[in-house]
């Protein structure tokens, strides 16, 4: 990023948040997150980003235990769609542009082929729905918006897919792992890094930003071990998974708008080894 901008980031604390504020460290920034802001508070995070003045809004906060939507689903909703409308609200009341950040959830992930940024969407689950909401109230109150959809993140934090696999080995010596739920693993200071091209162009409206290529959560599972030194610990494939959210099979996103501007992010077996040595070195 070469010109500095004042940036206000939601979901602070998150995976995504913190390698945003890592990115995008030489910038003013507005780190926001519970509990010191409440973005379902529309008078109290409208008049907390007002008084920061930002360039720029990047909203990385979201309800995203997708089994915890189906159980609440008036949560997810305020949460995922009415949070991030109070946010565009504080957008659109600052004049500064904003990313929203999506998932790649809102397809209903039917076919096999890739879906473009452009494709109907076909949310199967609360959180989807509530997602896909948010997008189209971004769409409505912000001229200057991202839309930005990502899939399967995870980075520094105790809680993602990677350390659950990796705890769950120790545990106990052997995993299931589904086969038909396939995606695409992204690493989140791919996505920082990929967001901080982006805002730099005035190039706005939806993008698919994720790690190259797709794997089943099995897939992903048996490479996360061999990485980790632990290629003797067995993975049972299984399509027998009971969970209360609907999720979609197969979903491939397609970037063809971010690599028209020459961003696109690395292939995901390059970026979990990236993960994997950074977690090795402590860093």
């Amino acid at each position: 990023m070469e010109a500095r901008m004042r940036i206000a980031i939601t979901g602070s604390r998150g995976q995504l948040g913190t390698a945003l504020e890592q990115v995008l460290a030489g910038n003013p920034l507005m780190l926001i997150d519970l509990p010191e802001h409440d973005i379902t508070d529309l008078e109290a995070i409208t008049a907390s980003i007002g008084a920061f003045g930002p360039d720029l809004i990047i909203h990385a906060a979201a309800m995203t235990n997708v089994d915890a939507c189906e159980t609440d689903p008036e949560l997810a909703y305020r949460v995922n769609a009415l949070g991030t409308r109070n946010v565009a609200v504080a957008a659109q009341q600052s004049g500064a542009s904003m990313v929203c950040v999506s998932t790649d959830y809102v397809f209903a992930g039917d076919r096999e082929e890739a879906y473009w940024e452009f494709d109907d969407v076909g949310p199967l689950s609360v959180y989807a729905r509530s997602k896909w909401a948010g997008e189209q109230l971004v769409r409505q109150l912000v001229a200057r918006h991202y839309i930005v959809r990502t899939a399967w993140l995870y980075g520094d934090g105790p809680r993602n897919f990677v350390e659950t696999v990796l705890r769950l080995a120790r545990e106990r010596g052997a995993l299931t792992m589904v086969t038909d739920e396939v995606g695409s693993p992204t690493y989140a200071p791919d996505l920082a890094g990929a967001l901080a091209q982006l805002v730099c162009r005035p190039a706005y409206g939806t993008y698919h930003f994720v790690n190259e290529g797709v794997c089943s959560r099995y897939d992903w599972a048996v490479e996360i071990l061999r990485l980790a030194g632990l290629s003797g610990v067995p993975v049972q494939p299984s399509q027998d998974y009971q969970r209360l959210a609907r999720v979609p099979k197969r979903v491939a996103l397609r970037n063809l708008c971010g690599a028209e501007l020459g961003i696109a992010l690395r292939p995901w077996r390059e970026a979990l080894a990236a993960y994997m040595a950074a977690r090795q070195d402590g860093r």
